[in-house]
């Protein structure tokens, strides 16, 4: 499954695609009810040049399904860590979405030194708990709340080709997306009807 590697023009999109996010499904995501303006405030201070986003996009180019991959700071001591936070619209679930973006950013992260991958959630997330275990995760449960860790061995050769393929796959899958959406919404301005809008 093609996972792109987001850039800060994808903001909005970003923005779109938690504001579709039920009160349930947002709690599950951040862990407690969070409102509109939690979501926008989020978004705003999302660090694209620090942290990895990537996005699952459906044949609109609507963006059903992202991930959130923050490095954690470095302390003495300490494997270097990164926590993922993924959340996948309804209409994409079932189809491995959320377990694609898992397995990009689990790459993505060995490519750069990261040792630990963190999952921080609620602990009656089943859908996040089924990913985690699904990963070989190791999962630990406190008041509530459960903490998933997965060690990443160091990079290799395969790990560099691997993503350097799967981001030249999603690049042309999204290229691709693109062109028919323009293609249908030339379409329809030809036969003198509104282009499709999603």
């Amino acid at each position: 499954m093609p996972i792109r590697e987001l850039h800060a023009g994808y903001r909005e999109q970003v923005l779109s695609h938690f504001l579709q996010l039920s009160d349930e499904d947002r709690r599950l995501r951040f862990g407690t009810q969070t409102s509109d303006e939690v979501v926008h405030h989020y978004v705003e201070h999302i660090d694209f040049n620090k942290d990895t986003v990537f996005g699952s996009f459906d044949a609109q180019l609507n963006l059903i399904g992202m991930a959130h991959l923050a490095y954690l700071p470095k302390s003495i001591g300490a494997p270097h860590a990164a926590e993922f936070g993924v959340s996948v619209l309804p209409q994409g679930r079932g189809q491995g979405i959320g377990t694609a973006l898992l397995e990009r950013a689990a790459v993505h992260s060995r490519n750069t030194r990261i040792e630990t991958l963190f999952v921080h959630c609620l602990a009656n997330n089943k859908p996040m708990m089924h990913l985690a275990q699904k990963a070989g995760m190791q999962v630990e449960f406190a008041y509530g709340d459960a903490d998933a860790y997965l060690k990443l061995p160091p990079a290799n050769p395969g790990t560099i080709v691997q993503e350097a393929a799967n981001e030249q796959w999603a690049d042309f899958d999204y290229a691709l997306k693109q062109n028919l959406k323009r293609s249908n919404n030339a379409w329809w301005w030809f036969l003198g009807r509104p282009a499709l809008r999603n």
